[in-house]
């Protein structure tokens, strides 16, 4: 959660102009797709910031799923795997990660995304997940721009109408591409995962009928990651959500019984994101901020705890 002085100067120097939080940090416009989409896609997210003059917002993320995002303003700066890149105007396939990439970018933040399901990247382009772990790659593996970037994405437009072209690509590349659904044990993994990710692996598989082996292996597919670095993973987004003040206030304490004691937490939460949690709960994330809230709002909408469209526990306003 952002301290006072960080979430006023956060205000100062910009109009979120899709949606904010009780602390002031802006989110973005995240729904789940239409119900023909979604054995494939997870969420599609649009988020909106006009910033002053010369701003520079200096932050991060950390995936959970694989997302191709379209950077429609601003010039982007990541850290990744290979190294420093820099994007502006173009789409990007982002892979999943095991640990906090850090981001920047300078002038009006504009990007629009879709966030595909465990599995759905080799059944919908023939990519497999693993090389791609902690990595960013140009392109347009999904076909969601057809013609023209800005023809199709103009940046004056609203957030939902970004949305509703992303779904008619989609559509489109799954018409033609005809892909299967993704392994019903890793949809269930993932499920189980937001449900308890201390659940026993061994008692898992038993209930899917199949050996910790092919669990192992079946998730290591299609995550990218084993199974236990998914869990360690989930733990840890769950605490940065709580610390970005985007997580639901009456299961913060559950979250934390999932640690033995303070200083599992802190050692858990610095191997992903590089630093204690009272020291990322000090500073002001307002990328990151996004990012775990689209990820938390998906969680409890398929957990049944939150129904699409309901409004979220730490949501404050629409924006400027």
């Amino acid at each position: 959660m952002a301290s006072g002085n960080d979430a006023e100067a956060w205000r100062r120097q910009s109009e979120p102009q899709s949606g904010v939080s009780r602390d002031g940090m802006p989110l973005s416009i995240n729904r789940a797709p239409a119900e023909d989409l979604r054995p494939w896609i997870a969420r599609l997210v649009a988020a909106k910031i006009e910033t002053g003059p010369g701003s520079l917002i200096r932050c991060g993320m950390c995936n959970d799923l694989v997302y191709e995002r379209i950077v429609l303003h601003g010039d982007w700066t990541t850290s990744s795997l290979d190294g420093t890149g820099h994007y502006r105007d173009e789409p990007l396939l982002f892979g999943p990660h095991s640990r906090y990439m850090s981001l920047s970018c300078s002038g009006p933040v504009i990007a629009i995304g879709v966030g595909l399901r465990p599995g759905a990247l080799p059944l919908l382009s023939g990519r497999a997940v693993e090389p791609i772990v902690n990595r960013i790659e140009r392109g347009d593996p999904l076909g969601l721009i057809r013609r023209n970037l800005f023809a199709e994405y103009p940046p004056e437009g609203e957030p939902e109408q970004w949305l509703a072209q992303l779904e008619e690509a989609l559509r489109r590349t799954i018409a033609e591409r005809n892909p299967a659904v993704p392994d019903p044990i890793s949809t269930a993994f993932e499920l189980a995962s937001f449900a308890d990710p201390n659940l026993a692996l061994l008692d898992f598989s038993e209930e899917q009928g199949i050996s910790l082996r092919k669990l192992e292996r079946v998730v290591k597919r299609d995550f990218g990651l084993t199974p236990k670095q998914v869990l360690r993973r989930a733990r840890a987004l769950d605490i940065a959500a709580q610390l970005c003040g985007v997580a639901d206030e009456d299961e913060a304490e559950q979250l934390m019984l999932r640690f033995f004691d303070q200083s599992h937490l802190i050692r858990e939460f610095a191997a992903f994101f590089g630093t204690t949690p009272s020291a990322f709960r000090a500073a002001t994330h307002p990328l990151m901020t996004i990012n775990v809230e689209t990820r938390q709002a998906r969680r409890l909408e398929e957990l049944n705890r939150l129904q699409p469209g309901q409004q979220r526990p730490w949501f404050a306003g629409e924006g400027i």
